[in-house]
C-alpha cells in the first residue's frame, strides 16, 4: 500500500496539485478554526474560574440566602454544630471605585474575619504595607481596605487613599492599608465589623463558609442545619462546586454554539475532500481497473482511495492545529477572551492548551476527511473493470438512488423535535447535518427534473442548450463538484436568517422595552442592584421642568437554584390591566386570583425553573418568606438582555412586600418642547446635591441605547460572519478544482468543437455557461436548504440554547445577493479556466485519437 501511494497517488498529488491542496486547506481551515475557538473559550473560562476560586476560597459548604441578606444569628447557631469545624462570615457588596482619570468603576467590596482566612481562603489573607506601626492590627481598624492588583492598577500606584460611592449613593473614603494575592475583577478587603458598619448592614451577612470535621456525613448536617431556629425557607445550602457550575453555564450555550458554528467550515472541507476525491476517482477510472486485473483487489482499492483521504486530513489537520494556535495566541494577546458574547470582556487570559483536546481536534479533522473519502473510495471499490478498461464503466454521470436521500432527510426533521440532550441541542446539531447531506444527495434528481423540463425550452439556442444538456447527462458529475459550495451555501443562507431574524426581533423588543426619552442609573455600574435613588430623589427628578413622568425600577437577583444562575426581579410600574404597554408579552395573560400577586417570568423561567402561565413559583414564595402558592404567574415576557430568566413584579406589590422603596434606575418622559441638555443639566446637579457627585449618573436616550444595544449585537455575530466567509471561499474552491480539472479533461472535446466551427469566444462562453447552470442549481439548493436549517436554528437551536424565542425573518436582499455571488463567481471560476483549454492549441488534442 504504501509503494502504491508513493507512485500512484503522488503522481495524481502532483499532476493536480491545486485541487488537492484546496481539500487540505479547507481541512486546515475547519481545524484551525475549531481549534482557536476552543482555546479562546477554555483559556477565558479557566482562568475567570480561577479567579472566582481564589476569592471565594474553597469550603465545603456555603449558606446563602436567595435574596438579600441572611441573620448573623445563624452563624452562632452554625458554630454548636459538632460537625462543623470552622465557618467564615462574609459580607459582601457591589460598590463604585473612582479611578485615577476620575471615571468610576465597579469594585467588589468584602467583610471577612482574618482569623479564618488563612484555612478558607487564603488568596484573601490582608498582607499590610511594610514600614507601619499598625501593621499586625490593620486587618481589624475601620476605615482600611486592602486591594487586589486589578483594583490597585485603577488607582495607580501611589495612592493611599480610594473614594468609593456607596449603593445607597453616598461617597466614603478609606485608607488602603496593604494588599491582598486574589486575581481578578478590582477587590477591597475589609474587617467584617468594619464592612458592617460602612455598609450599614450591622448584623447582616451575606453568606457563612463552613469547613466541615472529617467524616462528617453531609445530608444528616443538611438535616441538621435546615433544623436550627435561624433557619428560614429563603436560606440555601450549596456546595462551593455549584459555584463553578453557574459559572460555566453561564458561557456554555454561547461556547458551544461558537465551536459548532467553528466547525461549519470543517463540515464544508469534508465536502470538498469528497469532490477533489470523487472527481480523482472517476478520472483514475481505467488505471483503478488495470490495477485490478493486475492483482489489486477491491478491498485495496478501497484502502488506497481512503489512505489518500487520510494523508489529505493528516496534513490538513497538522498544518490547522498549528494555525488554529496561533490564531488563539493572536487573539488572547489582542482582544482578550472574549469572542463577542461579553461574557468574558473583562477577562485576559494566558494561553493554555490542553493536550487531549489538541488531539481530539486533530482527529477530527483526519475523520472529517476520511468521512469525505468514503464515497469515493467505495466507487472505486465498486468498478467493474473488465467494462472500465473499455471506456463502458463510468457511471459518475448518473445519479444514485432516491430513497436514502429523502430519509436522511426525514430523519433530520425527526430529530429536529428532540428535546435538548445535557441541556444543549445536540439532536437538533444532528438535524442540521442529516438535513444538508440528505439534500445534497438529491442534487442529480433536482438536476434531471429541473433542466429536463428547461432543456426543450432552449431547443432554439444552442450554447445554452449544450450547457444545460451536459449538466443534465452529468448530473452525477455535476452533483459531486457542488456538493462543498451547496454545504456552505446552505449553511450561510442560514446563518444569514437566523443572525437577521435575531436582530429584527431584539430591534421590535426595544421598542417596547425602551417606551421613555432618557433613562438614568449609577455610574459605572457593573450590576443593576445598586440602588441609589431614594424616593425623594425620584420626587425631586419627577419635579425638574420639562420631566413628564419618572417611572423608577428596582432590580434584585435572586439565587432560586444554587445549581443555576441568579434570577433578575425587575420590580417596575405595570398596569395590571394591560402588562403589554410595559411589557413584550410572547402571549395572553391570565388576571390573579383574589389574594394573589401577578408576576410575569421571562421565557427561560419556563425551562430552567418549571414556570407556567396560571401556576406558582414556590422558590419565589419561600425567598421572600410567603406560603406556598402566593405568587401567581400571569403571563410571559421575551427579555432578551437576562439570558438564565428574570421575574417583573409590579413596583407597588414588590413594596408592600418589602418596603424598599430605592431604584436601581430610572426612566424618565419629557414634554415635547423640552430641552434634554437642560433636564440632563439638572439631573447633574440633582446627583451633585443627594449623591455627592455631578458625574454619579449615567445618563442616556432612547436612541443611544438602541444604538450600544445593536452594537452589541453586530459585534457579538462578528464571528459568525468571518465563518459565513470562510464556508463559501472553501465551496468555491471545490467549484474551481472541479472545473478545472474537467476543463484540461475535456482538450479533446474543445478541439473537436474548434474542428466543427466553434470560435475560442464560444468556448469560453459554453464552458461560463456550463459554469452558471451548476452554479445556478446549486444556489437554488442551497437557498432551500438553507432554509429549512434556519428554521431549525430559529425554532430549536435557539429556545434549546438561550432558552428564548424569535420571529423568523427571511431578507430577500441578502440572501439574492448570496446566491448572485457564488454564481457569479462559479461562472467566472469556468470561464477563466476555459481560457487555457480555448487556446490555438486546443485543434491539436484531436491528433491523440489520429
Amino acid at each position: 500500500m504504501c509503494s502504491l501511494l508513493d507512485t500512484f497517488s503522488w503522481q495524481e498529488v502532483r499532476h493536480h496539485p491545486w485541487r488537492h491542496l484546496a481539500a487540505v486547506l479547507a481541512v486546515m481551515l475547519g481545524v484551525a478554526l475549531a481549534f482557536s475557538v476552543h482555546l479562546i473559550n477554555n483559556s477565558a473560562l479557566d482562568e475567570f474560574q480561577r479567579a472566582t476560586r481564589t476569592v471565594n476560597g474553597q469550603p465545603d459548604l456555603e449558606v446563602r440566602a436567595v435574596q438579600g441578606d441572611l441573620d448573623e444569628a445563624l452563624f452562632g447557631q452554625l458554630a454548636g454544630l459538632r460537625q462543623v469545624a470552622l465557618l467564615s462570615p462574609v459580607l459582601e457588596a457591589q460598590v463604585l471605585l473612582r479611578t485615577r482619570e476620575g471615571r468610576l468603576t465597579s469594585l467588589r467590596l468584602l467583610g471577612l474575619d482574618a482569623l479564618v482566612l488563612p484555612a478558607i481562603s487564603p488568596s484573601l489573607m490582608p498582607m499590610p504595607f511594610p514600614g507601619r506601626g499598625d501593621d499586625r492590627l490593620a486587618m481589624l481598624l475601620p476605615e482600611r481596605a486592602f486591594l487586589n492588583a486589578a483594583a490597585r492598577q485603577s488607582l495607580g500606584s501611589g495612592a493611599e487613599q480610594l473614594e468609593l460611592r456607596m449603593p445607597d449613593g453616598a461617597a466614603r473614603q478609606l485608607d488602603i492599608a496593604g494588599t491582598v494575592a486574589a486575581a481578578g475583577s478590582p477587590l477591597a478587603v475589609m474587617d467584617i465589623g468594619a464592612a458592617q458598619a460602612l455598609l450599614g448592614r450591622q448584623g447582616r451577612l451575606s453568606r457563612i463558609d463552613l469547613r466541615l470535621a472529617p467524616g462528617t456525613d453531609r445530608e444528616a448536617l443538611a438535616q441538621a442545619i435546615r433544623a436550627l431556629p435561624a433557619w428560614t425557607p429563603a436560606l440555601r445550602l450549596a456546595e462551593p462546586a455549584d459555584e463553578a457550575q453557574r459559572i460555566g453555564n453561564l458561557s456554555r450555550a454561547y461556547r458551544v454554539n461558537l465551536t459548532v458554528l467553528a466547525l461549519v467550515a470543517l463540515f464544508t472541507g469534508a465536502f470538498l475532500v469528497f469532490s477533489v476525491l470523487a472527481l480523482s476517482v472517476a478520472k483514475r477510472a481505467q488505471q483503478f481497473a488495470l490495477l485490478g486485473v493486475l492483482g489489486l483487489t477491491a478491498r485495496q482499492r478501497l484502502r488506497l482511495v481512503l489512505a489518500e483521504s487520510l494523508a489529505l486530513g493528516a496534513v490538513g489537520s497538522a498544518a490547522g492545529l498549528a494555525l488554529g494556535l496561533a490564531l488563539a495566541w493572536a487573539a488572547l494577546r489582542l482582544l482578550g477572551g472574549d469572542l463577542g458574547g461579553g461574557y468574558f470582556r473583562d477577562v485576559t487570559p494566558p494561553l493554555r492548551v490542553d493536550p487531549a483536546a489538541t488531539l481530539a481536534y486533530g482527529v477530527l479533522g483526519t475523520l472529517a476527511a476520511l468521512a469525505g473519502g468514503w464515497w469515493p473510495a467505495r466507487a472505486a471499490q465498486r468498478l467493474p473493470e473488465a467494462q472500465t478498461l473499455k471506456g463502458l464503466g463510468d457511471a459518475s454521470g448518473r445519479g444514485g438512488r432516491l430513497w436514502p436521500a429523502l430519509a436522511l432527510m426525514g430523519t433530520g426533521g425527526a430529530l429536529a423535535l428532540v428535546p435538548p440532550i445535557l441541556g444543549m441541542p445536540l439532536a437538533a446539531y444532528a438535524s442540521v447535518a442529516l438535513l444538508l447531506v440528505g439534500g445534497i444527495a438529491t442534487l442529480p434528481w433536482l438536476i434531471q427534473v429541473l433542466y429536463g423540463w428547461l432543456a426543450p425550452r432552449l431547443a432554439g439556442r444552442l450554447l445554452p442548450l449544450m450547457a444545460i444538456e451536459r449538466a443534465r447527462r452529468m448530473r452525477g458529475t455535476a452533483a459531486i463538484a457542488l456538493s462543498g459550495v451547496v454545504a456552505s451555501l446552505a449553511l450561510s443562507v442560514a446563518l444569514t436568517v437566523m443572525v437577521a431574524s435575531f436582530r429584527e426581533s431584539v430591534t421590535r423588543w426595544l421598542d417596547v422595552v425602551l417606551p421613555a426619552d432618557l433613562y438614568v442609573r449609577a455610574a459605572g455600574a457593573a450590576t443593576g442592584e445598586l440602588a441609589p435613588f431614594d424616593a425623594d430623589f425620584v420626587a425631586a427628578a419627577q419635579a425638574i421642568p420639562g420631566v413628564v413622568r419618572v417611572a423608577p425600577q428596582r432590580i434584585r437577583l435572586l439565587q432560586l437554584d444554587p445549581a443555576a444562575p441568579a434570577v433578575s426581579l425587575l420590580a417596575r410600574p405595570i398596569d395590571p390591566g394591560a402588562p403589554g404597554d410595559s411589557l413584550p408579552l410572547t402571549g395572553p395573560t391570565l388576571s390573579a386570583p383574589p389574594g394573589r400577586i401577578p408576576v410575569y417570568v421571562s421565557e427561560p423561567m419556563l425551562s430552567l425553573h418549571g414556570a407556567r402561565v396560571g401556576g406558582t413559583l414556590v422558590s419565589l414564595d419561600a425567598a421572600f418568606g410567603l406560603p406556598a402558592g402566593r405568587f401567581f404567574v400571569a403571563g410571559v415576557w421575551r427579555d432578551y438582555a437576562r439570558q438564565f430568566g428574570a421575574i417583573a413584579i409590579s413596583r407597588d406589590d414588590y413594596q408592600a412586600l418589602t418596603g424598599d422603596g430605592a431604584a436601581s434606575e430610572l426612566s424618565l418622559w419629557q414634554a415635547a418642547d423640552a430641552d434634554e441638555a437642560r433636564i440632563r443639566q439638572a439631573l447633574d446637579g440633582l446627583a451633585r446635591v443627594r449623591l455627592g457627585a455631578a458625574d454619579a449618573l449615567d445618563t442616556a436616550s432612547t436612541a443611544q441605547l438602541r444604538a450600544v444595544s445593536l452594537r452589541i449585537f453586530d459585534r457579538s455575530f462578528a464571528v459568525t460572519y468571518w465563518l459565513q466567509a470562510v464556508a463559501i471561499a472553501i465551496g468555491l474552491f471545490g467549484i474551481a478544482a472541479s472545473f478545472s480539472a474537467q476543463v484540461l479533461a475535456r482538450r479533446k472535446e474543445f478541439g473537436l468543437l474548434a474542428h466543427l466551427g466553434f470560435m475560442p469566444s464560444q468556448v469560453r462562453r459554453l464552458v461560463a455557461g456550463e459554469g452558471a447552470a451548476w452554479t445556478g442549481i446549486g444556489a437554488l439548493a442551497g437557498l432551500g436548504l438553507g432554509i429549512a436549517v434556519a428554521a431549525v436554528l430559529v425554532k430549536v437551536v435557539n429556545p434549546q440554547s438561550f432558552r428564548w424565542t424569535m420571529d423568523m425573518l427571511l431578507p430577500p436582499g441578502r440572501l439574492a445577493a448570496l446566491c448572485m455571488a457564488v454564481i457569479g463567481a462559479g461562472t467566472l471560476t469556468a470561464w477563466f479556466s476555459a481560457r487555457a483549454a480555448a487556446s490555438q492549441d486546443m485543434v491539436l488534442a484531436v491528433k491523440e485519437d489520429w
